[in-house]
């Protein structure tokens, strides 16, 4: 079972592609993922001065399940044993769409959850 723990994590690793070069997430977040394959592990992170948190939440409302790390980013993980590229496409599509139409900023995505 180590063995495949390892296996998987480096597969994990190695299939999580960094953020573009001089990427700016959908509606200008920057990406805040090291471009280091060794030191972004398997998932990519973008850093939004406000409304981090209700961003996230509108994702998650969308299907889009990723975390917010106080105090501005939104991290995204992927398990490439089931990530499909079309799982990404239609995240980073939901993504641009809530920043862009600005659903994030309705009131509901803001009341604070115990867990994010």
């Amino acid at each position: 079972m180590a063995a495949w723990s390892s296996s998987a994590a480096a597969g994990s690793l190695s299939a999580t592609p960094p953020p573009p070069a001089g990427c700016a997430s959908p509606s200008s977040s920057p990406a805040a993922t090291p471009r280091v394959p060794g030191e972004r592990g398997s998932q990519v992170s973008f850093a939004h001065a406000t409304g981090g948190y209700a961003m996230m939440q509108a994702l998650i409302a969308r299907g889009v399940i990723g975390d917010f790390r106080a105090p501005d980013i939104l991290r995204f993980g992927f398990t490439p044993l089931y990530t499909r590229f079309v799982d990404v496409w239609d995240a980073v599509d939901r993504f641009d769409r809530v920043l862009v139409s600005g659903e994030w900023q309705e009131p509901r995505f803001s009341v604070r959850a115990g867990v994010t």
